[in-house]
Parts: structure tokens; sequence; C-alpha cells
């Protein structure tokens, strides 16, 4: 049964789905866990390793792009090669890049092994959720993925708090290997519980490995010129123009091969789908907010505020009640009435709002009022982000099904990772300026302070809770006003997420999973071939046998009656 297509949703009960998809799950825990569980250790980890604020970005920024640039490769694999194989691939390569990372001696180190990390992710992302469609409908996927979003929060509400408690107890690097059991048990569970269709091809596999190397250069010139511009090299430089321009010439040279070769990684025939299209515009302008948050609310409670790991961890409560619960009670009645246009308006127009406070923040904000802020953030990413990939799901052919799947998650990346780093870059200068400011006209009165103000010039990302308090203060109000300020970047394209969603056709949701659609679409390959053979017999004279009936007009027949017997079905 677990082979048969044709009975993947029909005979399988809730429980069976939740058995079926619990390797999945897991596995998507471990990446959320092991992201999340470093996200309020990274202010100490950068500290403790001597990193400055930029290297604090790149160790972020290092896995966003090789996710971003890993993902649709994962996702066109999936559609030419044994998807469960690839996604133990994806799982054990994000394990072993987080073990190493607990070893790492210097910042440089710790980006090098991200990227490996990163690369897993990009595979664990498309993946699950290809695989996830395959088995499910797009009309119940809402309420399963609405449970496992349930589930996803549960580690994203889990690893900060376990972070912070890990990193005040044992040490940062225990964050990194937290997640080793649960990569364990998820990979046995995908060996004996996922059984997925495999890939039907009719020619042998082709890869674009040209794409592949066109998109990786590309995209990686792009993320450095523009993280780096302003900052290790003036705009106008020759090292920025080159940088430019290769980016420019491999990007341009990508989207070329994209036409012609026989399996491109980024179809552009994808294009000419509007739903996927304006899904594509809505996930970038989104996913900014979505990466900013998860980057800066760390930096924000312990520079800005003063806060422990710990706290920070429980401070980022609000953000992820709100994103959990909207995750769960909004797939749920996705997949109760069917109708998803009007929760992702909503949902848009919260983000939006969301990141417009967020741009208020300042270092003694009540805690009150920054809760609501997330909380608000929260529902609205919570609406949108699951629901992007649903709709491009529902209205894409089966057979471009990991490749539609995966380019959304692409394009959210590339742009959340853009927009962090140029956030990253707005915040350091920021945060400059303003301590700069503050620090007028003062004099150090004792060798602490001395000491305080040379660490500060150095441009490392200092540890606030070893300031003098007569610069402690001036340091907060800096991050809490450069933070505000990196989080204006995000309101326009918040805008932009509502007025794409808004032109998304509302197409009702499919009751077929993608793995029935395929056999679906084969049998009635099979009988306009069968037809077209008759059609072509009747046209050059039957051959009569015994009786005086037609051999081939009484096969074709028998197709056109079993046709008729599906339409009325139907």
């Amino acid at each position: 049964m677990a082979h048969t297509p044709s009975a993947v949703s029909e005979t399988r009960s809730a429980r069976e789905v939740f058995t079926a998809i619990s390797g999945l799950v897991v596995g998507m825990f471990v990446a959320v866990l092991s992201g999340t569980v470093v996200s309020t250790s990274m202010p100490v980890i950068i500290a403790d390793l001597g990193g400055t604020q930029s290297q604090y970005t790149w160790v972020i920024t290092a896995s966003l792009l090789a996710t971003a640039v890993s993902t649709p490769i994962w996702g066109k694999l999936a559609d030419l090669v044994d998807r469960k194989v690839l996604v133990q691939i994806s799982l054990i390569l994000f394990t072993v890049g987080t073990v190493i990372a607990g070893f790492s001696t210097d910042t440089n180190m710790l980006i090098a092994v991200r990227v490996v990390q990163g690369i897993g992710v990009g595979g664990l992302m498309s993946l699950v959720m290809i695989a996830v469609a395959l088995i499910i409908s797009p009309r119940e996927r809402g309420k399963y993925m609405g449970v496992v979003g349930g589930i996803m929060a549960l580690g994203t509400i889990g690893g900060p708090l376990l972070g912070g408690l890990l990193t005040d107890v044992w040490g940062w690097r225990s964050n990194f290997f937290v997640g080793v059991p649960f990569a364990i048990l998820a990979l046995v569970l995908l060996q004996f519980t996922l059984h997925l269709p495999k890939p039907q091809r009719d020619s042998k596999v082709s890869i674009d490995y040209f794409g592949i190397v066109l998109l990786a250069v590309g995209v990686s010139t792009l993320l450095i010129w523009v993280s780096m511009g302003g900052n290790q090299f003036d705009w106008d430089s020759s090292t920025s123009i080159m940088l430019a321009v290769t980016a420019g010439v491999a990007i341009a040279a990508f989207i070329t091969v994209e036409f012609f070769v026989k399996e491109p990684i980024v179809p552009m025939s994808l294009f000419r789908n509007r739903t996927f299209t304006l899904s594509v515009v809505a996930s970038i302008a989104i996913g900014v907010s979505m990466f900013a948050t998860s980057v800066f609310l760390a930096q924000y409670f312990q520079l800005a505020r003063g806060a422990t790991p710990t706290e920070s961890g429980l401070m980022t409560i609000p953000m992820i009640i709100g994103q959990m619960g909207a995750s769960i009670i909004i797939g749920q009645l996705v997949s109760r009435f069917g109708k998803w246009k009007g929760w992702m308006l909503t949902g848009s127009v919260l983000a939006t709002v969301g990141v417009s406070l967020m741009s208020t923040l300042r270092y003694d904000t009540p805690f009150p009022l920054v809760a609501v802020y997330m909380f608000v953030l929260g529902a609205g990413l919570g609406m949108v982000m699951q629901n992007l990939t649903l709709i491009v799901q529902n209205d894409t052919a089966p057979q471009q099904l990991g490749a539609a799947s995966s380019n959304v998650n692409f394009f959210r990346t590339i742009a959340g990772t853009i927009g962090v780093t140029v956030m990253g870059s707005l915040l350091s200068t920021s945060v400059g300026t303003y301590v700069t400011d503050g620090l007028a006209g003062f004099t150090p009165t004792s060798q602490e302070e001395v000491d305080a103000l040379k660490h500060l010039a150095s441009g490392d990302v200092p540890k606030v809770g070893q300031l003098p308090d007569t610069i402690r203060s001036i340091v907060e109000s800096a991050y809490g006003h450069g933070i505000a300020d990196a989080f204006i970047v995000a309101i326009p394209l918040a805008v932009i997420a509502i007025v794409a969603i808004a032109f998304i056709k509302n197409k009702p949701l499919s009751t077929k999973n993608a793995a029935e659609q395929m056999l679906e679409q084969a049998e009635e390959s099979v009988i306009e071939v069968s037809e077209a053979e008759v059609g072509a017999s009747l046209s050059t004279g039957a051959i009569r046998i015994d009786g005086g009936e037609s051999a081939t007009p009484k096969t074709g027949s028998v197709g056109v009656l079993e046709r008729e017997d599906r339409d009325q079905e139907r």
C-alpha cells in the first residue's frame, strides 16, 4: 500500500499519515532546534571567539547563503532521483556540520562550517515539503502542516530557552551537540516509516551542473558585494565594481542557460504561472521580516536590554506563541473550509504592522509593549509563510512539484539573506554613530572605563554586562536605536507582500495529492494513445476477423468506456 500512489490519502487514517511523516517532522525539528538553540547564545559565541559585528552577521549569512544556493538544487534533484535518499543525505550533512561547529576555534572556522550546515538545511526545508505534498492533498495539508508547524514552533520556543540554559551552565559549545540524538532518531524513523513514489523517468537523469556553478557564483558574489560594500571597500571602488559585474554576468548567464538545458534548476516556464510568480514576490518581501526577526531579536535583548542568554530566550516567547498559534489555528481552518486568501491577506497586514512597531523599539521600551509587537509580527508570519508554499503546490503540475516548492523557499532565503546583510550593515553603522555621539565629551575616570573604550573602538561585539555603568547605558541605547532603524528596511517590503498576495488567483485547494495526480495523468495519457491508435486504424482500414468484427475498434471502445466511467465517477 505504501508504494501505491492512488491509495495514499484514501486508505490512510490520520494516525497512519502522521506515522508516515514522523521522520520528516523530527528532521525538521532537528533543523529548527539546532538553529534556534544558538540564536540566544550567538552574542556570547561571537564575543568569546573575538568576532566583530560584521562577522556576527556573516555567521548567520553563511548558513543562509548555503541554504539559498542549495535549495533549488535539492528541489530539482527531488524531481529526478529517490527523494527518501535525498532527505537522509541532507540530514546527515546538517548533523555533521552542526557537530563540527561545536569545536570551532575562531569565527572564520565557525562561518565555514555553517556553510555545510546550511546545505543540509536547504535539503530539509525543501524536501520535507515536497514529501508531504506527495502524501497529503492540498485541502488536507493545511490541517497536518498546522500541527507540524506547532511542533516546529515547540522547537523554536524550546531552542532559545534550552540554548540559554546550556550556555549559562555548560558553555555555548554544548548548544551544537544537543540535536544529535534527535538527528539519529530522525534517520531511523525515515528509514522505516517514509515510503515515497519514485520519480517516473523515461530517459536518463540529466543534471544541470553548469547552472549549479553559475548560480553559486552569482548569488555568492552578490551577497559578498552587498554585505561588504561601504565597509570593507567603498561602493565606487574597483573591488566593488568587479564584484557587481561578476554577480550580474553570472546571474544573467544562469538565466540564459536555464532556457536551454534539458533539466533546468529553476525552470523559467514556472514564471508563466501567475500564482508561482506572485508567491515568489510575496515570499521575497516577507522573508526579510522573518529572517531579520530571528537574527536581531537576540541582539536586542542581550545588547540593548542587558539580558542573559536564558532571559533572552524567555523574552522571545510572545513572538513564537503568535507564530505557533496562527500556524496551527489557521492551518485547521484552511483544511476545514478550503479558504486561504483571506487569512493570507490578514497575515500580510499583521506582518506589516508588526515590523512597523519593531522599528519604534528603544532600549527602555516597556517589555509588555515589546511583547505585543512580537506577537503581532509572529501571528502575521504564521498565517503567511506555510500557505505560500501550499498554494504554489496546489497550482503546479506534479512533475514540477520539487522545482516549484524549492524555488519559493529559494527566493525567500535569498531575499532574507540579502535583507539581513543589508540590515546588519545598517545596524553596524548606526550603532557606531550612536555610540560616538553618546560618548562625545565623555572623559574616562578609571582604568576600567579606558579598557572598555578600547574594546568598543576595536569594533568587536561588546559583553554588555561587563561594561562600566557609565558606558553601558550609552551602548544599550545605541543598540536599541540601531536595531529599530534596521527594521525600517522591512516595512516597504512587507507592503509589497500585501499587494502580491491580493493579486494571487483564489484557486480552490485540490483534494488529490501529487502522487494521485501523477497516476491520473499517466492513465489519461494511455487512454489518449489508445484512442489515437484506434483513429489511425479506422482511417487506414480495420483488420477483419471471424464474425465480421474488427479487432482494433473493439479495443478502442473499451478504452473509451473506461474513460466515460471515470468521468461519471468524478
